[in-house]
């Protein structure tokens, strides 16, 4: 059989693990959102897998995961995180598709009920090179996309004192940490990453 010129996406099982892992020893582990500790030990943050390699597909996992989070409890998923295992392997065409994705929940009605939040594997900030180590804190094992509910926003930026503070820590964590915890925590982050 003729190997494939377009990779093949991992089997969903993987992608999950390896997104629970990040989100188990980065973003809760590191405290990078202190928001999703309660949900994560609680069980409520859903993680899906979407196949897709078409915008239009991928479009169509996100309105029913839109339309999953709006018929769910918040107790039984708080939030969810749609894994795109099968496209934006680059990140620009990624960044680009997240125009799509917002117009997609304002024509939907969701805007004021749902916002996305994005993570990428080369997450890059205006403004930075691909390795400035800030960059660490919107990288993720694959492209994500991620679901919060507005309300639960809301909540919890007004129960956390100087929330305009969390992005600064953040980019100060990252800075903190030395090159073998980088390569143990972002495996799939090129080694290039500058020494702390």
């Amino acid at each position: 059989m003729p190997e494939s010129p377009v990779p093949l996406p991992p089997p969903a099982g993987q992608a999950i693990e390896l997104v629970g892992k990040w989100l188990e020893q980065v973003v809760v582990g590191l405290n990078l959102c202190p928001f999703a500790r309660g949900p994560w030990t609680r069980g409520e943050i859903r993680l899906v897998v979407c196949p897709a390699s078409e915008d239009s597909r991928i479009l169509e996992c996100l309105d029913a995961e839109l339309e999953y989070l709006a018929d769910t409890p918040r107790s039984e998923a708080e939030t969810t995180v749609i894994i795109l295992t099968g496209a934006f392997q680059d990140f620009l065409d990624y960044n680009d598709f997240l125009g799509l994705a917002d117009e997609r929940l304002s024509a939907g009605g969701w805007e004021g009920v749902f916002q996305l939040a994005s993570f990428h594997p080369a997450y890059q900030f205006a403004g930075t090179q691909p390795e400035d180590v800030e960059n660490l804190t919107n990288r993720a094992p694959y492209p994500l996309l991620h679901l919060l509910r507005e309300e639960s926003v809301s909540e919890a930026v007004d129960s956390t004192p100087d929330p305009d503070e969390i992005p600064r820590r953040n980019i100060a964590r990252m800075q903190s940490l030395k090159r073998d915890e980088i390569r143990t925590l972002f495996p799939w982050v090129p080694p290039q990453q500058p020494e702390s």
